[in-house]
């Protein structure tokens, strides 16, 4: 065990050592105020304050974790090694910034309390984040920020014995459309096909005449090849449903329809089920209750994994409505048109309710990116850019996410680009 001695014990505190030491690095950590208790204690330890206590390992913090509530920080980011840190310290520190003052920043998305603009669809922009204008968003550099801290205690304390981790890999589907024309009732039906025809979409107005004829197949209907590319591989796959309506009228479908409920019980069979967020139960909680319990109704299985429509997240509104109706796990920390790391990590997290300073139950799981990040498939360095996500999540032993549509699939988008992404990038580990 790693004991931190520190003048108070904060729920800061305690939240980003246990964070960064155990769910990071896999060491237990103890917490002390008292001075002869730290002085006794035979194994390694630290103190993390103002002033070192004597010859200890010293780490200099700053204000943020002993205060409360949130304001505006002046932050200067500067180079370290082959990174970015911020919070810098003192040289009686034996790190040159505050590791933990800035990693609790990013991860209790301090800058999206904060006035900031945001989209069309009242989502926080990449480009208002420090990652995106210190040029850190591809980088996770929390994790990366944990294994330097690591190498410290290696040459500290040289008999600590951190377990072995590996890269873990988590495939997300989000399946909010699971039809394209198929079970979409005569009124949407008719609907879409106007708007086709006023933007002189004719190819799409013979898809879906195709279709609802049954002499073609639903293009976004690719739910028994991905069942049996995902089953014949050892990462972990997660698949959301939308219940509640969806933002665009022609896109819907009547959720109760029989056909929609044996989707759900065909794919809950041999994947994990999770729920997409309608954006109106996204401030309703009852609305939002009646959700989950469908869902549960339809897959005879307890709902554990939840992603907010449009990825749409209103802190801390929208997650302590998760915590009300029992959420174990979020996957909306992602941007939906900015690949990297939106809380620079690739470890989940819990999170940290900055209004009550409190650590919640709800686990946050960052995503690297997502399918509609890559608006032009023709563009030879979209591998490159996913290669070098997975990396950078490789080094760090994190788990590495990406989110794809079940429509990315259709056998006529760029010769099956998507497929081939998921078959080579994330299924060969």
């Amino acid at each position: 065990m790693l004991l931190i001695y520190s003048l108070k014990t904060t729920q800061r505190i305690t939240y980003i050592f246990k964070h960064i030491c155990t769910r990071i690095l896999g060491i237990e950590v103890g917490f002390t105020h008292i001075i002869e208790e730290f002085i006794a204690h035979s194994g390694p330890k630290l103190s993390y304050g103002k002033k070192p206590l004597g010859n200890e390992l010293f780490l200099q913090s700053t204000d943020l974790l002993s205060q409360q509530g949130f304001e505006d920080f002046d932050i200067s980011v500067k180079d370290w090694d082959e990174t970015k840190c911020f919070f810098s310290v003192g040289q009686a520190s034996a790190l040159p910034f505050d590791i933990f003052s800035a990693s609790f920043y990013l991860l209790s998305r301090f800058e999206e309390y904060l006035p900031h603009v945001k989209d069309k669809k009242g989502r926080f922009l990449a480009s208002e984040s420090i990652a995106f204008k210190e040029g850190f968003l591809q980088k996770p550099v929390v994790d990366i920020w944990a294994y330097k801290f690591k190498d410290l205690l290696k040459i500290t304390f040289p008999k600590i014995d951190f377990p072995r981790k590996r890269m873990n890999i988590h495939t997300l589907v989000n399946a909010n459309q699971p039809f394209a024309y198929q079970n979409k009732g005569m009124l949407r039906s008719i609907s879409g096909m106007i708007k086709d025809l006023s933007e002189l979409k004719f190819k799409s107005i013979l898809r879906r005449l195709g279709v609802i004829f049954t002499i073609k197949n639903d293009p976004f209907n690719t739910f028994e090849w991905l069942i049996n590319t995902l089953n014949t591989c050892q990462s972990k796959t997660t698949v959301f449903f939308l219940i509640g309506e969806s933002v665009n009228f022609e896109e819907g479908i009547n959720s109760q329809r029989k056909v929609y409920k044996l989707l759900l019980k065909n794919v809950a069979d041999y994947q994990q089920i999770g729920l997409v967020i309608s954006k109106e139960s996204l401030s309703n909680l009852d609305l939002l209750k009646q959700e989950k319990e469908q869902i549960e109704a339809i897959t005879n299985r307890k709902l554990v994994c939840s992603m907010n429509d449009e990825y749409v997240v209103s802190l801390p509104n929208n997650y302590r409505n998760l915590i009300e109706i029992e959420v174990e796990n979020d996957f909306t920390m992602v941007y939906e048109n900015k690949i990297g790391f939106r809380a620079s990590t690739c470890t989940p997290f819990l999170f940290y309710d900055l209004d009550y300073e409190i650590v919640t139950p709800l686990l946050i799981n960052p995503i690297a990116m997502t399918t509609a990040g890559f608006k032009n498939l023709i563009d030879t360095k979209n591998i490159e850019k996913m290669s070098a996500l997975k990396e950078s999540v490789n080094l760090v032993n994190g788990t590495f996410s990406m989110v794809f549509y079940n429509k990315d699939f259709d056998e006529q988008i760029k010769n099956s680009y998507w497929r081939n992404v998921l078959t080579n990038l994330l299924l060969n580990e």
